[in-house]
């Protein structure tokens, strides 16, 4: 079961990918390129994980599922918020950093010494393999960038429902269809409390299962989210793709 729900996390994760690849290839708009990257990165972390259900931990197998899923996942989906709320000159700011600590994070969790071997079937968790400085880089990037999305879907909700552009400054992002992008913008703040909560769930648990069906239920909600976006006019999709950076 556990492996089976691995699965559709990963091929979800991927489907959703590849939509927001197509959409950046044929709009060139730099939000819709931040969620692919993200969205891969997702991908990878949950192909990792359905891998060890299916296989067995290794140390690699961990580090890529910790690397992509708990410290870069997040971080690379807020950097679309930024994109479509602030614009991008601020947008192009904030990438600049992010492509750093990526590299940063890459490093600490590749490359960080280990309190213990990785084997088994069983999920381990951050504090059972690793020592602060990843542990750290996991806490702060998603939990800053959690923060992100849910607070910027959360006032695009409330700025559209009093009609107004939901963008910052001079920004523009029209909505001509308030009811698609309020949905929108709902589904994604809840499919980033799923995927946020993931964790702490699986660590109280103590079960694999819960892990994975978080995920699951997270990526269902932000690709329902992306749908329900596609649904209304490009000028439209701009407002509403605030709701899942």
């Amino acid at each position: 079961m556990d492996a089976a729900l691995a699965a559709a996390a990963t091929l979800v994760s991927v489907a959703f990918a590849l939509s927001t690849l197509d959409r950046y290839l044929r709009r060139r708009r730099p939000h819709d390129l931040a969620w692919s990257v993200s969205l891969g990165l997702f991908a990878a972390g949950a192909g990792a994980l359905w891998w060890a259900e299916t296989r067995g931990w290794s140390l690699a197998t961990f580090r890529v599922f910790y690397l992509c899923g708990a410290v870069l996942t997040v971080p690379w989906l807020a950097l679309g918020t930024v994109y479509l709320l602030a614009g991008r000159t601020i947008g192009d700011r904030v990438r600049f950093w992010l492509v750093l600590l990526t590299g940063i994070s890459i490093g600490l969790v590749l490359f960080a010494p280990t309190r213990r071997a990785v084997s088994g079937k069983e999920l381990p968790t951050g504090s059972e393999v690793f020592g602060v400085a990843p542990r750290v880089a996991a806490a702060v990037g998603s939990g800053v960038a959690a923060l992100v999305i849910i607070v910027g879907a959360l006032w695009s909700v409330v700025r559209i429902l009093r009609q107004r552009e939901p963008a910052l400054g001079g920004v523009r992002r029209s909505a001509s269809s308030p009811a698609h992008l309020v949905a929108g913008n709902l589904l994604i703040a809840t499919g980033t409390l799923v995927l946020s909560a993931s964790g702490t769930l699986a660590g109280r648990l103590g079960k694999d299962t819960a892990f994975v069906t978080t995920l699951l239920i997270g990526i269902v909600f932000l690709f329902a989210g992306f749908l329900v976006a596609s649904t209304t006019r490009p000028a439209t999709v701009h407002a509403l793709h605030q709701r899942a950076a």
